[in-house]
This record gives C-alpha cells, sequence and structure tokens, in this order.
C-alpha cells in the first residue's frame, strides 16, 4: 500500500489515539483558507454563498462515504445533538402501540457512550425514558435485546463500534429484530466512521448520526446526522431556525415550512468553520477509500495481536474489533508496557487495565511491530 502518513499533519512520536481524536490532513490548513478565511477577507457578508457551498460539499462527502444521498445529510454539533433533535421531533400520533401503551422508551446498550444516555434524560419531561442492557451482555447477544424490547419501545439506539471495548455491533441483525416491535433504529456511528466501512443501502436504519472528530480526521465541532428519506416527512424538529426552512432567504416571519429532506434538522444561522476543517478531511479518507483503511488497520492489529495475546486478561477477536485495540492486562504488565510505550513517545490513553491503542492509516507496520515487540519483552 502507498504510504499516506505523508498526507496527515502527525506529532512526533507514535500516534496511537485516533479513537480519541484523529490527525488533520497536511491540506487542511491551506483549503480551509481559501474556503473560509479567503472569501471573508475579500467579501465580507457577500461570502455566505461560497460558505454555504461547503456544507453541501461536506454532506456530499458524507453521502459518498455511507452510500446514501446527500440530501438526507444535516449537519449537527454532536453525536448527542442529533439524537437529542431526533428524538423530539418523533410524531406525537403514532406514540401509542397495539397495546395502547405510550411509545417513549429508549433501549441501547449500557456500553453505549455516556453523552447518548444523557441525551435520552435531558428528554425526561417530554416523557422519555432510558432503558440500558446491562453491561455484562454482549453487544451482539440478540437474546439480551429480545428480553428488553417491548411494543412500548420508541427507538433502539444501536453503536456500530463501542469505544471502551472496540466490539462491533451486528447492526443488520440488531436492527432487524428491534424492527419487529416496531421501534425506530437509529446507529451511532462515531466510533466507527472512516475506519469500518458504513453502507446505508445495506443497513435499512432509521437514523445515523456521527463525528469528525475521531477516524473521519476532521476536528471537534462538525457531527451529522443522516435521516432514511421514507420517514423525514413524519418528524417534525422542535428547535427551528431559519435553516431549518424550505427557503432561508424567504424572510417572512408568518410563514414557516419545513425543509425537504434531512435540513429540517439544520436550525439557526449556521456554523460554518468545523465543517470547512472536517470536509479536508472527509476528502482525504474517500480518496483512500473506508476498504482500504480498514484492511490496513487489520494487518497492523494482526502483528500486534500476535505478541499481545498471550499477556491479555481477556481474549480478543480481531473479526468482532473495529480501529481499537481494546487491551486487559495485569497490573505488573500495566506498568511496564506504559512505559515502554512513554518511552517510545507513543500517544496512547489507559483506563483502568485496559489499554486503548487505534491504528489508522497513517500508522505504520514498523509502528505496529515496535509495539509487537514491547509486548514480547513484558515481564
Amino acid at each position: 500500500m502507498q504510504d499516506s502518513s505523508q498526507q496527515f499533519s502527525l506529532p512526533k512520536g507514535m500516534y496511537l489515539l485516533s479513537h480519541s481524536v484523529g490527525c488533520l490532513p497536511v491540506l487542511t490548513r491551506s483549503e480551509v483558507g481559501q474556503t473560509y478565511f479567503e472569501p471573508w477577507q475579500q467579501k465580507g457578508g457577500d461570502a455566505w454563498p461560497t460558505w454555504l457551498t461547503v456544507i453541501e460539499q461536506f454532506c456530499h462527502e458524507l453521502s459518498h462515504l455511507f452510500n446514501a444521498n446527500t440530501a438526507d445529510f444535516c449537519p449537527q454539533p454532536s453525536v448527542s445533538s442529533g439524537l437529542s433533535q431526533y428524538l423530539q421531533a418523533l410524531p406525537t400520533h403514532s406514540e401509542a402501540s397495539a397495546t395502547g401503551q405510550k411509545r417513549r422508551r429508549v433501549l441501547m446498550h449500557a456500553s453505549a457512550f455516556p453523552s447518548l444516555g444523557f441525551a435520552v434524560q435531558g428528554l425526561h419531561n417530554m416523557g422519555f425514558e432510558l432503558t440500558l442492557i446491562d453491561k455484562r451482555y454482549d453487544p451482539n447477544d440478540l437474546d439480551a435485546w429480545q428480553k428488553h424490547l417491548s411494543d412500548d419501545v420508541a427507538v433502539a439506539v444501536i453503536t456500530h463500534v463501542h469505544s471502551n471495548t472496540g466490539v462491533v455491533s451486528n447492526v443488520t441483525q440488531i436492527s432487524q429484530l428491534c424492527q419487529t416491535y416496531n421501534a425506530r433504529v437509529v446507529v451511532d456511528v462515531a466510533q466507527s466512521a472512516g475506519a469500518v466501512p458504513v453502507d446505508l443501502q445495506e443497513w435499512q436504519v432509521d437514523a445515523l448520526f456521527g463525528s469528525c472528530v475521531k477516524w473521519l480526521c476532521g476536528g471537534p465541532g462538525a457531527g451529522f446526522m443522516w435521516v432514511n428519506p421514507a420517514h423525514i416527512d413524519e418528524l417534525e424538529p422542535k428547535q427551528l431556525g431559519w435553516f431549518s426552512h424550505q427557503d432561508p432567504f424567504e424572510f417572512d416571519i408568518e410563514h414557516f415550512a419545513f425543509a425537504q429532506g434531512a435540513k429540517r434538522f439544520w436550525g439557526g444561522t449556521p456554523s460554518i468553520l468545523p465543517y470547512a476543517c472536517a470536509l479536508v478531511g472527509l476528502q482525504q479518507i474517500n480518496q483512500i477509500g473506508p476498504q482500504a483503511i480498514h484492511a490496513h488497520s487489520k494487518s497492523l492489529q494482526k502483528t500486534v495481536l500476535a505478541s499481545a495475546e498471550k499477556h491479555l486478561l481477556t481474549p480478543l477477536n480481531l473479526e468482532q474489533a473495529g480501529g481499537t485495540l481494546c487491551l486487559h492486562l495485569s497490573q505488573k504488565k500495566s506498568v511496564a508496557l506504559q512505559d515502554k510505550l512513554k518511552d517510545a513517545h507513543a500517544y496512547f490513553d489507559q483506563r483502568e487495565d485496559c489499554f486503548r491503542l487505534s491504528w489508522h492509516i497513517y500508522n505504520s507496520a514498523q509502528e505496529a511491530e515496535l509495539v509487537a515487540d514491547m509486548f514480547q519483552h513484558l515481564p
């Protein structure tokens, strides 16, 4: 594979934190200067047409990444913001289940990112209730999902790749099960987009939420949502603004009509700079290709795991992992590995006995071999 590390701005040392913040492409500074700062300097308020083109290009790159239509994507500041917006927009006329119960329960696995649970809890006054599948159950345990499903579940939230374990959810199987209960299915791809291929045509879910800060190498502030066009007209967002309007420039305070497609979730005056930055990352990831990134990551993970496996407290199946190796070690081995990684000027994180080491397209075979050698010499 062609060396892609030269296409990204990497810190000195070994960068294994793509699950937290991905590295920016080298072109980001110059491209953002051309698409955001120069129009502002040269045109002032007349820069808006150029800036709005950035948003359309951003959504177009998302459509290419996820195999969907541009019109079905909308910028959001974060994943939790998108989920909150979506839940509030659900139709009230269809809330009653077949048994007469109100459909306001939101089901997710307890290993989902906490922000998603907080978003649901924040809507308690609207009747939403959070139900968690206990962490002792594997996220792909269909029996556990079945046990928690009932006619009052309005939405099932699936985490595609879990941040603390690296486990990849079988979205197709879980969503099909949830849909038998007429629950809407939404997916969090914050830890998978860019590292694990996603095809929305295959998934056939109701909504998707993600962020560009991690594997998409776009920096913080550029989140997004996708809404299934088959159901978009049923949704009425509550946080409205002039860019939620079908004609933002009509400027008639007495007339409002929802924008066609997902842009009805856009809201007020849009933020541009985070999306100008994220656009470059998306273009780079699409140019390389998620399949190629995934294959490269798996190759490096395999090199590391071959040496690490005998030291692990918990077995790891690479076929069920995303781009991050979540490795559980004894305290003695943890201290030794931490020292070796610090000596190598590696960027990594450790939560209790778990080391999270991420392998992106800009990581090299030499880096994987170096980490593998560290495991070879653990006590």
